[in-house]
């Protein structure tokens, strides 16, 4: 597993496997005996509302549009060019409803992005939710501040790995990172690494707006040192997200052994490309449907 999680080049972690992209022409919808098939017991049509049987037409629709094949499975995207397997879809504002995060879940099986990140509360409901889907289930530790003590980290850790996470992004603790504490900053990354195992990733987000150049590269490599995955830019929560000159630092700095999340304020998918150029190997971000759909999107978020 430990071999798997680390052998994509660019230092992305691989998640579990996942089912292989099909040929281009190959289309994704879902499938079900139709003989069988009760809309209201199949999983698929109560979970994602994507079933060929609950839609005949469009299946037929797709087939006379060109398609060579339809493929039984839920989540492929065409369209997005890749782009989706690198996306965290977030939903971490205090107000989430439950419906929202139920939405959330659909699109992510939809679009068949990386995972869902959300606040622990909810990592057992998507767990249950996802179940199948190939998406995994991302939290958030020590959130937004980092100053979390590190022992109540490594619990929050845990209790989150026992809910369903399979992913957790922990905020790096940003005072003592600024006091020069590098031993307290090691201990505190390290002790959550310990706590999910080897089964589970593990991002540090540095929250790259407070922090000097300097900061930025000690933060990154006592993550390195740490054993975390992936090194993160913002948690959105502060006065600014990701920017591309701090992925390139970050990437310089870990090089190609583990992933850099590039997340906060990303809203189109130039801006998300713009970060995978730089180096980045995942992006976190609450307009990801329009991103992957090429749609313009405004305001402020994660």
């Amino acid at each position: 597993m430990d071999e798997m999680r680390r052998a994509k080049p660019g230092g992305a972690p691989e998640p579990l496997p996942r089912p292989s992209a099909p040929p281009p022409h190959a289309i994704h919808v879902g499938a079900a005996s139709p003989q069988d098939h009760d809309p209201d017991t199949c999983e698929r049509c109560r979970n994602w509302g994507v079933c060929a049987v609950r839609s005949p037409e469009e299946t037929r629709a797709l087939a006379a549009a060109g398609a060579a094949r339809v493929v039984a499975t839920v989540g492929y995207c065409p369209a997005s060019d890749g782009l989706a397997s690198m996306i965290d879809h977030t939903l971490l504002k205090p107000d989430a409803r439950r419906e929202e995060v139920e939405q959330l879940c659909r699109e992510a099986a939809q679009f068949c992005f990386a995972s869902v990140c959300v606040n622990p509360n909810w990592v057992a409901l998507c767990a249950e939710m996802l179940r199948g889907s190939g998406v995994r289930v991302c939290t958030v530790l020590g959130f937004p501040l980092g100053a979390h003590l590190p022992d109540v980290k490594a619990y929050e850790a845990r209790r989150a790995v026992e809910q369903g996470a399979e992913e957790v992004d922990m905020v790096i603790n940003i005072g003592a990172l600024k006091s020069r504490d590098y031993a307290l900053v090691e201990q505190d990354i390290h002790g959550v690494v310990q706590a999910v195992g080897r089964n589970t990733i593990v991002k540090v987000i540095l929250e790259t707006a407070l922090l000097t150049r300097d900061e930025k590269v000690m933060g990154s490599s006592l993550a390195k040192a740490a054993g975390a995955d992936f090194v993160k830019t913002s948690t959105g929560f502060a006065s600014g997200g990701a920017t591309v000159e701090d992925v390139k630092l970050m990437r310089e700095t870990v090089g190609p052994d583990i992933g850099v999340k590039a997340s906060g304020g990303i809203r189109t998918q130039e801006d998300a490309r713009a970060m995978v150029e730089a180096g980045a190997t995942r992006i976190g971000a609450s307009a990801s449907v329009k991103i992957v759909r090429g749609e313009a999107t405004g305001g402020k978020g994660y």
